[in-house]
């Protein structure tokens, strides 16, 4: 299970998802990659799910990354609790995960292989993704700059 090896603060305020991801958002190492299509907190349980389900799919043949990491800890009071006395103690750790964000990546399988794979790990994910290959993003974001020029 993924979580910081220490950390500056124990506890941490909950924040806001708004917006799209402005990092992490392009496929870096492999030639296909796992995109959130909407923003949540994934757990590091899930994240380990999926990780686990797209290696037993690939029999080893291959290579993952991981691009996110769960560094926000979640904090939660005991059951019947009354209100009051501060704040509870850290339960789980989260990755905060916005719209475009990469999840997963993945190299060395074929384009079929890496798509189930994907689909068995966005499975075990809260949010709906989208399977993407490198290729294509860039020729996306050729595109997404050629139409801002010709508004201008």
């Amino acid at each position: 299970m993924l979580m910081p090896k220490r950390s500056k603060y124990r506890r941490v305020q909950r924040g806001r998802m708004k917006g799209k991801a402005t990092r992490g958002n392009e496929i870096t190492y492999g030639d296909y990659g796992l995109v959130a299509t909407e923003p949540a907190w994934i757990t590091s349980n899930q994240i380990e799910a999926a990780r686990i389900a797209m290696t037993r799919y690939i029999q080893r043949g291959g290579q993952v990354w991981i691009k996110i990491f769960p560094d926000k800890p979640v904090t939660a009071k005991p059951a019947e609790t009354r209100m009051g006395s501060g704040k509870g103690s850290p339960e789980y750790w989260v990755a905060v995960v916005k719209p475009g964000r990469v999840l997963f990546e993945m190299n060395g399988v074929s384009v079929e292989d890496a798509k189930e794979a994907m689909r068995l790990a966005s499975n075990k994910l809260p949010i709906k993704t989208k399977f993407m290959i490198k290729a294509d993003m860039a020729e996306d974001a050729e595109t997404e700059t050629d139409s801002g020029e010709e508004q201008a």
